[in-house]
């Protein structure tokens, strides 16, 4: 018994299908100025290589050759003429379309508020024009991920994608220059998605996934069990190799008959909060619990 589903993400950015670059431009660079070396971390517009097209003889040569479900991933962060190409990703065989609101709020004259609208009309606006499902992957820092869980259901959203996590830039103190690198996640930063889906689980009518910190099958497992549909493994892969996988879906079927498991159902939500009436007094009493039970 393989006790869960796999997945395959293909990634797409607006920048690579449409003349919208100059808009991505201008909002990862407000604020530089008060610092120019950190002009040079963020790319130009004309360094997205790959096109539309390419991307779509991609996604169907992918689609052609494995026997999962296949999703489309549109990263972007407003309205525009790219949105319609969520449609192009349905054509082309994807099971479902991530939209993948990745923006970094800099310009202290633009309120939270705002860009919540933003969030939302983005997503209404891709909604119709397919009819896969769609999912929205979304940051951690919003004021109350609750109520954006509710606003993204009420706007069409089939799910959400927990946590996008936001590449932070270093500084080369030697040779006075911001400089860009990838880390990549580590079991630990699972703990933040693993936290909120056993939250919304049974709260929110949303099915939801984890990304971010997946590297063992105990990873996996624990997001189940807090209410999570799937589990996203990229950094784990890149360091073990593809083969990797199989290692995590034998020790995931073990530990199914291990534990008298016959079905994932008995398994998702059942260390989630659902039963909890008060989440945020229960997370209260943890971390007093945690601060005054904790001894060097």
């Amino acid at each position: 018994m393989r006790a869960q589903r796999l997945l395959f993400f293909i990634h797409c950015f607006k920048e690579q299908i449409t003349n919208e670059a100059l808009e991505h431009h201008y909002h990862t660079t407000q604020g530089t100025d008060s610092f120019a070396e950190a002009l040079s971390y963020f790319p130009e517009p004309e360094s997205y290589r790959l096109d539309g097209e390419e991307y779509l003889e991609h996604l169907q040569r992918v689609k052609g050759a494995v026997d999962i479900p296949v999703i489309g991933s549109l990263n972007g962060v407003s309205t525009g003429g790219w949105i319609k190409y969520a449609g192009k990703i349905e054509e082309a065989g994807a099971d479902a379309v991530e939209l993948n609101l990745y923006y970094i709020a800099t310009d202290p004259d633009v309120e939270g508020a705002r860009l919540e609208d933003d969030y939302i009309d983005v997503l209404k606006a891709v909604k119709p024009e397919v009819k896969i499902p769609v999912a929205v992957k979304i940051h951690p820092f919003f004021t109350s991920i609750p109520a954006m869980a509710s606003r993204f259901l009420e706007a069409g959203a089939n799910g959400l994608v927990m946590f996008n996590r936001f590449y932070q830039p270093d500084i080369d103190i030697e040779n006075l220059r911001v400089k860009s690198g990838i880390s990549l996640s580590h079991t630990g930063t699972s703990h933040l998605a693993q936290r909120w889906i056993s939250i919304l689980y049974g709260r929110v009518n949303l099915s939801m996934a984890a990304t971010g910190g997946v590297h063992t099958a105990a990873d996996a497992i624990k997001l189940l069990m807090a209410g999570a549909d799937a589990t996203m493994m990229c950094s784990a892969l890149i360091k073990n190799g593809i083969d990797y996988l199989e290692t995590v879906l034998d020790y995931i079927t073990t530990w199914f008959k291990k534990h008298d498991y016959v079905s994932i159902s008995q398994v998702k939500g059942s260390m989630s909060q659902k039963s909890v009436a008060e989440p945020a007094a229960y997370e209260r009493a943890l971390y007093l619990k945690e601060l005054t039970g904790y001894h060097m």
